[in-house]
């Protein structure tokens, strides 16, 4: 069973679905995107938010020390870095704070693909290079054996040839569960229940 990372939480509205359909995770994100929230809203949803839920902070290219103080703030369980950190980034972060830490993968070939594995976080998180809700070639993944995040592109409709094919720890997904831009709770109910019926 693939476990479930619902992004861009970022309402009250948002953490009332997730806390009624209880996906693995969750993430805030902390970079300057159509998700952005800042730390004190974050802090805000958090204390909302069922406690067996975990917390993911999203973050680009961000300021160590900042990193590190929002990850000892109790914002958030996990960091995760999306943008060009390298493994000497994750090693300065692992010397301030124990969060664990997730770093993402831009996949353009199947070299990406193997090269990630040998990152120095906790977790890897591959996405696809097309971006737009574009999911990657997921033929790239077989034969990995660290368990990792897939993102990208991901819908109920898409999601079961997915995890069979691919066998992800977990699956990630944003605008894969949401209408009009905002969070839909029958398309995440539906993402959750596929996630865990799949093997």
């Amino acid at each position: 069973m693939a476990r479930v990372m619902i992004c861009g939480i970022k309402s009250p509205e948002d953490v009332e679905i997730v806390n009624e359909l209880k996906p693995e995770y969750i993430s805030f994100t902390f970079f300057k995107n159509r998700d952005y929230i800042p730390y004190e809203k974050a802090k805000k949803l958090r204390q909302m938010l069922d406690r067996d839920i975990r917390v993911v902070g999203v973050f680009v290219n961000e300021n160590t020390k900042i990193v590190a103080s929002a990850a000892n703030d109790d914002i958030f369980d996990i960091i995760e870095f999306h943008g060009n950190e390298g493994s000497g980034e994750i090693e300065r972060i692992k010397a301030f704070t124990d969060k664990p830490i997730i770093q993402g993968f831009r996949v353009k070939s199947s070299q990406d693909v193997s090269d990630a594995v040998d990152s120095p976080a906790d977790s890897i998180l591959y996405y696809s290079d097309k971006g737009n809700g574009v999911p990657l070639d997921w033929r790239m993944m077989k034969g990995i054996t660290r368990p990792y995040f897939l993102a990208g592109g991901l819908t109920a409709d898409n999601l079961e040839k997915a995890i069979k094919i691919c066998h992800p720890f977990a699956v990630s997904v944003t605008t894969g569960v949401e209408t009009n831009g905002g969070k839909d709770r029958d398309k995440m109910d539906a993402f959750i229940r596929i996630a865990r019926r799949t093997k």
